[in-house]
């Protein structure tokens, strides 16, 4: 019995000795991983927030424009891959493109001619996308400096990133008291929550616009994924500066109908308009919700090769589904490939494109004594 016990004893100390060994190694590489994010930018502290739960899943975050740089998950087999396009230093992410994996405001997507309309002043805007301003402007979100904290939450850790954006920058009024707050739950969530109020009214959108490649970073297009999106119609575009006409068009049976499985590869290049325009999806569908700020089922995309299935849960009324028709492999990636086209697709939960300047559109007006609240939810598992 005592030589039983023993064993049983000695088995246990073997264990614990093996998972401390996984533990103290996942801290070296992450103080490895950290010391290549150490650095300081206008003045402020940047560094790398890590997040892990108990199934395994693994997400790394940067205060330098509030990105997602990591998002390790795991297949059908359990093997786990980062499926965040990204790079590996802070220094690629300041020479590189800044929206990989970031936070975007003021106002998410496009403003055409980069100007609007706000209780009867007019606000001109900085130009960065043909005659348009795109994702707040050359100097948005993306490229500020937050100041980060981690937090415990109700739904698991969470690391707290603040941006106090003064009066004007960027052309847009009120100082704008910003938070966003990324929670890793134990359901394989990664939950987003925006905050923010205003001392002026001012317009707001905001996203994250994270690229997404379930067979890994780096793998090759995402073509082969199926996609659903919970929408009838599209914000349709006009040309392709894809500037909103004003007009919901419905999609249902046309190359952009997902309310059903669709693998993106069997029409993104189709004959039709929209498409031709963005040269792939690169649009804003109109999600079908019961109530008009309720938390509710987006989009899904599916990787058949390994069974990685994402889900997108929100509050906004849209979701742009950007297939990275723009890419064009001149951003070298964290292992070492080129990011050709296709090869990371977004879901960017947020209000439309250009919707100050379309009363018809759900308003992205922000007055003092509001608070801005939004929420969406990327959740992972197999199938």
């Amino acid at each position: 019995m005592n030589t039983l016990i023993n064993r049983l004893t000695l088995a246990t100390t073997i264990l614990a000795i093996f998972i401390l060994s996984l533990s103290c190694a996942d801290m070296k590489n992450n103080d490895k991983q950290k010391k290549l994010f150490e650095k300081v930018i206008d003045g402020k502290p940047v560094s790398l927030y890590f997040l892990e739960n108990k199934n395994g899943m693994k997400v790394s975050l940067t205060n330098y424009g509030g990105k997602i740089v990591n998002a390790w998950i795991p297949d059908r087999n359990g093997k786990l891959a980062d499926i965040i396009l990204g790079f590996n230093t802070i220094d690629e992410y300041v020479k590189g493109s800044k929206s990989f994996g970031a936070t975007v405001g003021r106002y998410a997507n496009r403003i055409a001619k980069a100007t609007f309309k706000l209780d009867h002043v007019d606000y001109q805007l900085p130009v960065n996308n043909g005659p348009n301003c795109i994702h707040g402007g050359p100097n948005g979100f993306y490229s500020k400096v937050f100041d980060a904290k981690e937090i415990e939450t109700p739904e698991g850790k969470a690391v707290e990133m603040r941006y106090v954006s003064p009066d004007g920058e960027n052309g847009f009024p009120g100082t704008l008291d910003f938070t966003v707050t990324f929670t890793l739950t134990e359901k394989n969530e990664l939950m987003i929550n925006y905050k923010a109020t205003t001392d002026k009214p001012t317009v707001l959108n905001l996203t994250n616009h994270a690229y997404f490649n379930l067979k890994g970073e780096g793998n090759g297009d995402v073509t082969g994924i199926e996609v659903v999106v919970n929408g009838d119609s599209i914000a349709e575009v006009a040309n392709n500066e894809m500037i909103p006409t004003g007009i919901f068009r419905n999609i249902l049976n046309t190359p952009m109908d997902f309310k059903t499985p669709r693998l993106v590869s069997k029409d993104i290049d189709a004959d039709y308009d929209q498409l031709k325009y963005a040269g792939g999806y690169d649009h804003a569908w109109k999600l079908n919700k019961k109530e008009k700020s309720e938390r509710s089922f987006a989009a899904s995309a599916y990787q058949p090769e390994n069974g990685r299935f994402m889900e997108v849960f929100t509050t906004e009324p849209a979701v742009q589904f950007f297939t990275g028709n723009s890419l064009n492999g001149s951003q070298i990636g964290k292992g070492g490939a080129g990011y050709a086209k296709r090869s990371g697709f977004c879901f960017e939960t947020q209000h439309f494109p250009d919707s100050p300047n379309h009363p018809n559109f759900p308003s992205t007006v922000l007055r003092p004594g509001e608070t801005f609240l939004s929420t969406t939810i990327y959740k992972f598992s197999v199938r």
